[in-house]
């Protein structure tokens, strides 16, 4: 499989569908789409300013586009603003650069050539959410990604009868559909041998004999929805995620059962394409690899990926704890330095953001809630990371949760934390230390710790600084025993406590950054696999023993 037949949309399908890789030029120069011009799986060999400009030509295939029908043109993210001409005639804007957007095209075809032009800027500006990306990349700090970074494509959609948009919510018996359309519409259910019809935007549907998802047991059901002139296909998982109190603290739960989150922080970072893998299928290779390990949380650390990723955590049974994207300036003194000196309390009430800032973040964060609310996988999602353009948690925490009350939300991952969020996170390196219970109400959670280093000899970037907590490892058997040493110490007692999730930094290394469990090309796991899957089965044993309930 690759980028050009990966289908972008995997919640809502058509088979009308056509990803444009073929024949872009950026600046007057060749450049491989859809990955990022910093990429080397781009082949760009041009010159990068803050402008730029892409350009491709193309016809339909034969029959593509028939009578009755409109053209659809929708681009997966362009970092950081982009206006989209078609034959010279714009078609769209937009701001930000993690957010797929559309516009219809119909209007804008002039026979059988077509012209397509993405005019992007990317400035680095701390207006708009950036993640870990740097003018200067260093330590924790990654190479910038500017212009088309993932799929551009084209359907062609009924004028009359269409589903313009479609999501589902579900509980542990039923599913509820949202089906944007102005016409009667059938849902069709295989696996449970249904078949609904109904004219109204909201349709809630009893799910005989469920089977409920889990790690363990990824259980999906596949959907049809089909109008008179219209089909798209998707499918739906029955699952909860809940807080309650069992063992004397409150607990993250999952289908009503106290789940603890074994994961690791994933920044999405590749060495061949940057933000994007050189083929869809390597999502699943990571969550293979980290499954493997015994782990059955990925936290994607501020980035959000294609929905590439997540169909890949909804089918493989990985659950993800999905970051909002960053927006505001780093201050390492403030931000880093006094936190790990003991001073973690801030009043981001009187936090000084610009108004396009914030305008900018909140409307990121509740397109990613959007985006992302009908994938399993998501169980929830951190609104702020250890400060970084922290203003306002209380109210926006507010804001999220009415969005969707349906999962939770960490207010302030690390530190600098205010009244309102569903978990109480730490962030705890260069040292172990026994955590203290979260307040009733709350669940506990050790959202980043280890970081330990080791450079793997023809494995490793070269020209970068090596970067990593602590001393440097210089074996698998030092950097696994560093590892069990941290859990031991500090991971498994503070589940006394009331710990429900610890994240261990990282899945992999990235550039400069040698602290993955596995090389950045991926090529040699950098523990001992079944070291760390005894540290897993470790952790189920006391987990079991402490709520008296199966650990997925």
């Amino acid at each position: 499989m690759s980028w050009s037949t990966e289908y972008p949309r995997p919640l809502m399908r058509r088979e009308s569908f056509l990803a444009l890789t073929e024949g872009w030029t950026l600046n007057g120069k060749p450049i491989r789409v859809p990955f990022p011009p910093e990429a080397k799986l781009s082949g760009f060999t041009g010159h990068l300013t803050g402008g730029l400009d892409y350009k491709t030509v193309f016809t339909l295939p034969g029959g593509f586009l028939s009578e009755g029908h409109r053209l659809i043109l929708h681009l997966g993210a362009v970092d950081q603003t982009a206006d989209v001409l078609v034959n010279g005639i714009p078609v769209v804007s937009h701001e930000g650069g993690y957010l797929p957007f559309s516009a219809d095209i119909t209007a804008a075809l002039r026979g059988e050539r077509i012209e397509l032009r993405v005019l992007a800027r990317d400035t680095l500006s701390p207006a708009y959410p950036y993640g870990k990306q740097s003018a200067k990349p260093h330590g924790m700090w990654y190479t910038p990604v500017s212009g088309i970074w993932q799929t551009v494509w084209l359907e062609a959609v009924p004028s009359v009868g269409a589903v313009r948009s479609l999501r589902t919510a579900c509980d542990l018996e039923s599913v509820i559909f949202t089906v944007d359309t102005d016409v009667p519409y059938t849902v069709t259910i295989p696996a449970a041998g249904l078949r609904v019809e109904s004219a109204e935007k909201r349709l809630q549907v009893p799910i005989p004999s469920p089977r409920l998802w889990t790690p363990e047991e990824p259980n999906l059901y596949d959907f049809t929805v089909e109008t008179a002139t219209d089909r798209v296909t998707g499918y739906f998982a029955l699952r909860t995620v809940t807080l309650r109190e069992a063992g004397g603290h409150t607990r993250l739960c999952l289908n009503g059962e106290p789940v603890f989150l074994h994961g690791v922080l994933d920044q999405g970072y590749f060495q061949d394409g940057l933000f994007l893998p050189a083929e869809p299928e390597e999502y699943e290779r990571d969550i293979r690899r980290m499954r493997e390990l015994g782990f059955n949380t990925l936290r994607k650390h501020v980035k959000l990926e294609p929905e590439t990723f997540y169909a890949a955590c909804d089918r493989l049974g990985m659950l993800v704890l999905q970051d909002m994207v960053n927006a505001g300036k780093y201050h390492r003194f403030r931000d880093t330095v006094l936190p790990n000196l003991g001073f973690t309390r801030r009043n981001d009430s009187r936090a000084v953001v610009t108004r396009r800032q914030a305008e900018q973040f909140e409307a990121n964060v509740h397109g990613t809630i959007e985006r992302l609310r009908s994938h399993p996988c998501v169980i929830g999602y951190t609104i702020f990371n250890e400060g970084w353009g922290q203003y306002d948690s209380d109210r926006i925490y507010q804001d999220c949760k009415k969005a969707d009350p349906t999962r939770v939300f960490i207010s302030t991952s690390g530190w600098f934390a205010r009244r309102e969020s569903d978990a109480r996170s730490h962030h705890v390196y260069l040292k172990t230390k026994v955590l203290k219970p979260a307040k009733p109400g709350r669940f506990l959670i050790l959202s980043e710790c280890g970081g330990f280093s080791r450079r793997v000899k023809g494995h490793v970037m070269k020209g970068r600084r090596n970067y990593g907590y602590g001393r440097r490892q210089d074996t698998e058997e030092e950097l696994t025993g560093k590892i069990a040493e941290l859990y031991d110490r500090m991971v498994l007692p503070s589940m006394d406590n009331g710990l429900c999730g610890s994240i261990y930094t990282q899945l992999s290394d990235v550039e400069g950054e040698t602290n993955g469990l596995y090389t950045y090309d991926r090529q040699v796991c950098k523990v001992t696999k079944s070291s760390l899957l005894e540290i897993a089965k470790q952790l189920k044993v006391r987990f079991d023993d402490l709520v008296g309930k199966k650990m997925y």
